[in-house]
């Protein structure tokens, strides 16, 4: 069966080519259409990056929160609102209500809902509240940091290979990584964070850090074998980096008690499981194809 598989990667490489690029279509289209949606962005973003209010309070096990959640709902509709659970240990500590509401007039009435529902004295409940020009600001910065962090990438690139062909490759494998990785996210249903953002930019650095790997053995390295022996090689250093990568990744994942190590952990393992296809198939496919018109051309 491995054999098999082997030798279809081996001889039908640019059939294989027509995942990697229908699954950045099916992204860019999920993306487009989540941008296209009323009052949405294309990506989920949460109060750090739109603006809004956060409602915490100490948890008590007496508390019946879905209780609370439903009549939240039922009674701001038209409001974006979503539960946190803060704790140490495994152990739930603090409950945060985060909301899109921001103005005065609607926080009152909105605090006053959950200390009545949760009896609970006003004063025990504690707000935050962020503007929504804070957060688009916020959101404009780390987006700017994100596209002039995939510029200078993309220079370093294209100073380091000496050619279009193989650099353009190596961006394109990148910003595909980025796309559909974003595009999963879209669908998790998470808000999308600042540290969401930071995410992102770590993961710039691991796809290209496997796309560079296969490009350098294979572009760089001629004496090292034929070209499918050079992509093996690639191929199993960079399948051992994103295997440990991942298993550290799932770890932090699981046992993780802070939502802002989640987020990032989870953008972190579906990048680099996008990352898989994107380098071995997408980059190595291109890389193959350059490398055969280099060739006729030189005869």
């Amino acid at each position: 069966m491995f054999k098999k598989v082997k030798i279809y990667y081996e001889r039908e490489y640019k059939k294989l080519l027509i995942i990697p690029f229908i699954i950045l279509i099916l992204a860019l289209g999920q993306i487009g259409w989540q941008a296209s949606q009323p009052g949405q962005d294309f990506v989920n973003k949460g109060i750090s990056l739109k603006g809004g209010s956060t409602v915490s309070f100490d948890y008590n096990p007496s508390y019946n929160l879905n209780s609370l959640e439903q009549i939240l709902h039922q009674e701001f509709p038209k409001n974006d609102i979503s539960f946190r659970f803060l704790g140490v240990a495994g152990s739930i500590e603090t409950i945060a209500i985060d909301s899109d509401i921001q103005e005065k007039s609607q926080i009152d009435p909105f605090k006053k809902t959950i200390a009545s529902e949760l009896e609970v004295p006003e004063n025990t409940l504690s707000v935050e509240t962020m503007g929504s020009s804070l957060g688009d600001s916020f959101f404009k910065q780390t987006l700017t940091a994100l596209i002039i962090a995939f510029l200078l990438m993309g220079i370093v690139v294209f100073f380091y290979f000496r050619s279009v062909a193989p650099s353009l490759a190596v961006i394109l494998a990148a910003a595909s990584d980025i796309i559909v990785t974003l595009a999963v996210f879209n669908l998790t249903g998470i808000k999308l964070s600042t540290a969401g953002i930071a995410a992102f930019l770590m993961l710039i650095g691991y796809s290209v850090d496997t796309d560079i790997l296969l490009s350098t053995r294979v572009l760089k390295r001629v004496g090292d074998g034929s070209v499918m022996e050079r992509i093996y090689g690639a191929m199993k250093t960079g399948f051992t980096m994103s295997a440990t990568t991942l298993a550290a990744v799932l770890v932090a994942m699981i046992f993780a008690e802070s939502e802002v190590i989640k987020q990032i952990m989870i953008i972190l393992f579906i990048g680099l499981l996008v990352d898989l296809v994107m380098t071995w198939i997408q980059n190595t496919g291109i890389l193959r194809i350059y490398l055969e018109r280099k060739e006729k051309k030189a005869q």
